[in-house]
């Protein structure tokens, strides 16, 4: 497996590349992730089961859409393919560093300028993405209340129904959530997409992100993602609002916006996020 992976990052760069260390990284839920150099070359390789290469396809396609805008750092995409049993997505390495309040500073101007810069007219993406494990539908909408309560909100209510956990009637939930946003048109901005603390890291001379989830969608839902598990120091949101202010009713839909990753946390992993869920949604809609 190992071999095969070098010779796609020989291929790649046009190098002779062997592998001579080799260190898992712990931290990902998901995937197996490893740090490996030869030769005084370093790249950051992450493995799943055969089957999940789409997943990483659309990891690097949201990276690559991100790194064209030359405005917020993330890893280079170098390659990705399959093994005889496994699939795997190879990425520039970055050395993180501890966190640090100029990293959050620079992390919330630059991810302000990443949302300012749209030239999309369309909410949605050429490709379907994954959030974690989840299939992302991304199909091209012009109505944001529309595209948020039929491709977020109620695709997560009809995977967790074919779990078997209801919440209500999905059809009336959708128009509830779609009602909610009505009368509301924000610029289509490139999101993140999986906005929270884990995928976020510091360089010495700045901040970075990862792991994207990419759409064209409303700014505000990274932002509060940003605020779920763990917010971010204040460092970041001041920053942010002094490039790019957010809306003034931008509270009334932070936790409708965040409904939806509670709702993919249980999804993928069940227990207290079905009971988070099931609060949400009485708050938000009964």
């Amino acid at each position: 497996m190992w071999q095969a992976i070098a010779e796609h990052i020989s291929s790649e760069l046009g190098i002779d590349f062997s592998i001579e260390h080799k260190q898992q990284i712990s931290g990902g839920d998901i995937n197996l992730a490893y740090h490996i150099s030869g030769g005084g070359q370093h790249f950051f390789v992450k493995l799943n089961e055969k089957e999940q290469l789409d997943q990483f396809i659309s990891e690097a396609m949201s990276l690559q859409s991100i790194r064209q805008r030359h405005l917020i750092r993330v890893p280079a995409v170098i390659s990705y393919g399959q093994t005889l049993d496994k699939s795997f997505l190879v990425l520039e390495y970055l050395p993180l560093i501890k966190e640090h309040d100029d990293g959050w500073h620079d992390l919330g101007t630059q991810m302000a300028q990443l949302h300012q810069d749209s030239g999309q007219a369309m909410y949605g993406f050429d490709w379907d993405t994954c959030l974690g494990k989840t299939s992302q539908p991304n199909k091209w909408q012009s109505n944001w209340s529309s595209f948020f309560s039929e491709q977020r909100f109620g695709w997560l209510l009809q995977l967790l129904l074919e779990q078997g956990f209801g919440f209500g009637k999905i059809d009336q939930l959708v128009e509830q959530c779609r009602q909610r946003l009505n009368h509301y048109q924000p610029e289509p901005s490139l999101l993140h997409g999986d906005f929270w603390r884990g995928n976020v890291g510091f360089m010495a001379d700045g901040a970075t992100i990862f792991d994207p989830a990419s759409y064209y969608g409303d700014r505000e839902v990274d932002i509060a993602f940003s605020s779920l598990f763990g917010r971010f120091p204040e460092r970041f949101y001041q920053s942010y609002q002094q490039q790019f202010p957010l809306d003034k009713h931008y509270e009334e839909r932070r936790n409708l916006y965040n409904l939806y990753h509670v709702l993919n946390h249980a999804y993928m992993f069940r227990g207290s996020y079905l009971v988070q869920s099931q609060d949400m949604i009485k708050q938000l809609f009964y």
